[in-house]
């Protein structure tokens, strides 16, 4: 009689412990999967480094489109700041990835910023300011950008016939500042030149 009590008390304890676990397994197709944080709001900071950026960019683009390179060079130095001063650190909230990528696109965008001060010629100095361009875009589709509406413009013809750039600019209004207002060979005739591919806001 007392082994008999004694297995059915085992058998209890193994059912019982046998429905606790059952009763946590999931199976795997219905365990619900880690979901990357989107970062969609960012701080107030965060955004104000952002802006100084965006500001600092349309100062040097404006700079191009009067070829002053004493003009370029003071707001290329500018740039670097706002650049430097970029709350980045934010985006580690994020699990997607955004950090990463964006850490890659604002150290890209700083060395072609820093390139514009070692070029002595506005040509070279524009193809830098090309790439700034080419990573400033990208950077703020990354980092789900929020501030006033900005145009993404190309000019076909930036450095001659099929070589073209692009650039922000925060007005619809074609500014070009690759053929600008003093090109040596268009003069201001090419000032225009150009189309609205895309917008940021």
């Amino acid at each position: 009689m007392r082994k008999l009590l004694i297995i059915i008390v085992s058998l209890a304890l193994i059912i019982v412990g046998v429905w606790l676990v059952l009763g946590r397994y999931k199976p795997y197709n219905e365990i619900p999967k880690q979901q990357p944080l989107k970062v969609g709001v960012h701080s107030g900071e965060f955004d104000q480094s952002v802006g100084a950026v965006i500001t600092a960019y349309l100062s040097l683009k404006e700079a191009f489109v009067n070829a002053d390179t004493t003009k370029i060079k003071e707001q290329q130095k500018q740039l670097v700041v706002a650049i430097d001063s970029i709350k980045i650190d934010e985006l580690k909230k994020d699990t997607s990835g955004i950090y990463q990528s964006a850490k890659l696109l604002i150290g890209d965008m700083r060395s072609n910023t820093i390139a514009i001060a070692n070029e002595t010629d506005i040509t070279e100095m524009r193809q830098d300011f090309r790439m700034v361009s080419e990573n400033l875009f990208p950077l703020l589709k990354t980092i789900h950008y929020k501030g006033e509406k900005l145009y993404w413009q190309n000019c076909p013809m930036a450095f001659g016939e099929d070589k073209d750039a692009s650039w922000l600019s925060n007005t619809e209004e074609i500014v070009n500042p690759y053929l600008g207002k003093n090109h040596p060979e268009f003069k201001g005739t090419m000032l225009h030149c150009g189309e609205i591919k895309d917008t940021i806001q």
